[in-house]
Order: C-alpha cells, then structure tokens, then sequence
C-alpha cells in the first residue's frame, strides 16, 4: 500500500507539471510572442479557462503527501519552507495578475500586471524545479526528520540547476502549448521560437536527469532517460513537420518519463539525508497507518475520475484554435 501511495503522488506530481508547465511558458513567454495588447490576451485566453483547474494537481501532491507520508511532508516543508514560501506567493500573484489585469483600461496598467504574470511564472516554475530536484538529491536532515543547518543549508547547485531544469522545460512546453492554441503570426512566431530555443532550454533537463541517475539511478530509470531524450528529440521533429499536436504529445511523454526517471531513483527513499543515509525517510518508516491508506484509497477511488472528467471536459469544450479575430474590444465595466 505504501508503494502504491508513492506511484500516486509521483502521477499528480505528472499532471501538475504537464499541465501547470505550459501555464507557466505562456506566462514567461507573454512579451516574446506577444507584440501588443491583442495578441498578448490571446495568450493569456489560451490558458484563461483552464489555469486554476490545472494547479488542482498541486493540491492534491501536497495533501495526498500530508496524508499519506507525514513525516515526509513535516520534513520537505519545514527543512525548505523559505523555497516553498516564495513559490506558493509567486503562485498567488500569478493568479491575481490573471483576475486583475483587463479591470482598468489602461495601458500602463495592463504592463505592469503583464510584468507580474512574466516575473511569477518565472519564480514559480524555477522553485518547484529547485524543490523538487533537492528532494530528490536528498536534504540536511538528522534521525528524527529535522533540519541540520541555518534556513539555507538545504541549498545546493544541483537543486539552481533542478530550477533551471523546469523553467527551460516549461519554456519549450509553454511554446508548443501556444503554436497548438493559436493561428496566424502568433501560432508561426511560437513554431519558431521552440525549434531555435530548444536545444539550449532543454540541457538544464537533460543535465539534471543525468545527475540523478549517476548517484542513484538503475536500469529502469536509465530507461526512462533515454525515453526523455528519445521523445524530445521527437517532438521537434513533428513540430518541425507542422504537426503541432504531435509535437505536444511527445513532449507530455517526455513528462511522464522524466517523473519515472526522478522518482523511480529515489524510490524506496522518499526523502534521502545527506547528513547520514541512515536517516533517510523511506516509504516504510514515513507512511500512515495501513487503515488510513486504505481509506485514502477508497475516496481517490471515487474523486479522481470526477477530477479527471471534468479537466477532460473542459479541455474539450476549449479545445479550438484562436487568434487576433476572435479577441472583443476591451470593456470595462463600469
């Protein structure tokens, strides 16, 4: 049970950063592809009906760790509670830039909320990757789960490049997002950008993987890397060829196999010590009780497929491509 509880948090870690990774590249890329204000709120409706719901999927990682791993979530978020802190706040201003920024018809008003979506994105996408990646390499933790070391002793370069790692991916993933949602320039603007930027936004990825299989990797996680590379290189290809869905599925499959490749590394350990490995916490010694993952399995039994039916619904409903054409006058309310 505890196993099957480490694959489920690890499948919402998948769909919050398949799904919030292109939020946050449309967010970061908003004055790259966007020239002016009509083209910058094409952007931001190819997201608009679907953001929220995405972030879901944070939600339920961190309730699901609360639950079913106490000790690891005590541990992650009392060690690196200054990273989570300022992600969970650029993640608030991000949403506040989305609801606030067509409420005043004012240019300088609309750049400086544009600066906001711009500047969260970036910190957002960059401290998960940083959380994330340090989790994995493990943190200063001693025998009963607490920090050893001031409030910044869990900082490593491998974590700086875990960020860089997510922030480029979402770069490119933001990128594709866009040439699938869009038509006209903006659609031909974002074909162009991935297939110039990939290359070098993607190598923090590549790197990080590496690092992770070369301390704790085996056969199965080296599999999934090559997968990453493999579907990559894939989606460029088909993107190249002007099939942008394609494009987008491959990246989602690199998605997936990165998530195998970082967790299936670290698996048993949910949370490695560097200070002793002795004090790592595993999926034995950090888990509930058996009774309360049964039950948390009974009730995902029923609200995941709800949550699943409804994010597939709305995806299906937006699903048409929109351009310049279909952005009304802006209308303030009075």
């Amino acid at each position: 049970m505890e196993t099957f509880w480490f694959c489920v948090i690890a499948l919402f870690w998948l769909g919050f950063l398949f799904l919030e990774g292109f939020d946050f590249g449309v967010g970061m890329l908003l004055p790259v592809l966007g020239k002016d204000n009509t083209e910058r709120r094409v952007m931001i409706n190819t997201i608009g009906p679907v953001w929220d719901g995405n972030e879901v999927w944070l939600i339920v990682a961190g309730a699901a760790t609360f639950a079913a791993f106490p000790l690891w979530y005590a541990s992650l978020f009392s060690t690196a509670f200054l990273a989570l802190l300022l992600f969970l706040v650029a993640l608030i201003g991000r949403g506040v830039a989305f609801e606030y920024r067509g409420k005043v018809d004012s240019e300088r008003w609309r750049k400086n909320w544009d600066r906001v979506i711009i500047s969260t994105s970036w910190v957002a996408s960059f401290g998960i990757g940083f959380v994330l990646t340090t989790n994995v390499h493990g943190l200063p933790i001693d025998e009963i789960g607490d920090r050893v070391g001031g409030p910044f002793s869990y900082l490593t370069w491998q974590g700086i490049v875990g960020g860089l790692a997510v922030s480029g991916f979402s770069l490119v993933h933001g990128a594709l997002f866009t040439a699938l949602k869009t038509e006209g320039e903006i659609r031909e603007r974002a074909r162009a950008l991935v297939l110039k930027m990939a290359p070098v936004a993607l190598l923090p990825l590549v790197v990080t993987l590496l690092l992770v299989q070369f301390e704790f990797g085996g056969p199965a996680t080296w599999g999934a890397t090559v997968v990453v590379l493999l579907a990559a290189v894939g989606s460029l290809a088909r993107l190249w060829a002007g099939r942008e869905g394609q494009a987008f599925a491959l990246m989602g499959v690199a998605v997936v196999a990165t998530v195998i490749a970082l967790f299936g590394a670290m698996y048993p350990n949910v949370l490695p010590s560097t200070v002793d490995p002795a004090f790592s916490l595993t999926i034995e010694n950090a888990s509930s009780s058996s009774y309360t993952l049964t039950v948390m399995t009974w009730v995902s039994a029923f609200g995941a497929p709800a949550v699943l039916v409804y994010q597939g619904w709305t995806y299906w409903v937006f699903r048409k491509r929109i351009g310049v054409k279909n952005i009304p006058p802006v209308h303030v309310p009075s």
